[in-house]
């Protein structure tokens, strides 16, 4: 039950600090994911349904915000934190490089989804410039952001962990 409010949590939390301070820290109109960094963290960490959780949250948020269509990020954060559950068997809390191959594969699958079906299906084939300028900017943006807040978070989410445990 904590776990779930800490996720609730963390996804306002970065939603808000993404849409105010991530205009703020954006290099050439790119600013870092924190959603994804989330998502892809809450799946890994938490297993697959919780990660859906999270994604679904996240989502809807960045649809209520940005999106034309309701359910489009969210289906598309949905599966993200899916896909992350996956590897909650092969995750050791010590090691930071599995979380930084993952958020990386996250949001460069994030960015050729989003690609893909709004550009591409509207007949603009500039892939070449999209992934020189647009996504391979923000996927190093966003690991890089992830050296620094994934420990905090996955502390925090051991933590939580480590208390379940003693309630029973």
């Amino acid at each position: 039950m904590k776990r779930n409010i800490f996720l609730v949590f963390a996804v306002l939390v970065s939603f808000v600090l993404q849409t105010t301070v991530g205009k703020w820290i954006a290099f050439g109109g790119i600013s870092p994911n924190l959603l994804i960094i989330v998502v892809a963290a809450s799946g890994f960490m938490c297993g697959p349904y919780c990660g859906m959780f999270a994604g679904f949250g996240a989502g809807l948020l960045y649809d209520l915000y940005y999106g034309d269509l309701l359910g489009y990020y969210a289906l598309i954060f949905m599966y993200i934190g899916y896909m992350n559950g996956g590897f909650k068997q092969i995750f050791f809390k010590e090691d930071i490089k599995l979380p930084l191959i993952l958020i990386m594969v996250s949001d460069f699958l994030y960015g050729i989804v989003c690609f893909v079906l709004q550009f591409l299906l509207r007949g603009r084939f500039h892939f070449p410039h999209y992934m020189m300028y647009v996504i391979i900017p923000e996927m190093v943006y966003t690991v890089l952001l992830t050296m620094i807040l994934y420990p905090p978070l996955r502390s925090i989410t051991l933590r939580l962990e480590e208390s379940r445990f003693e309630l029973n």
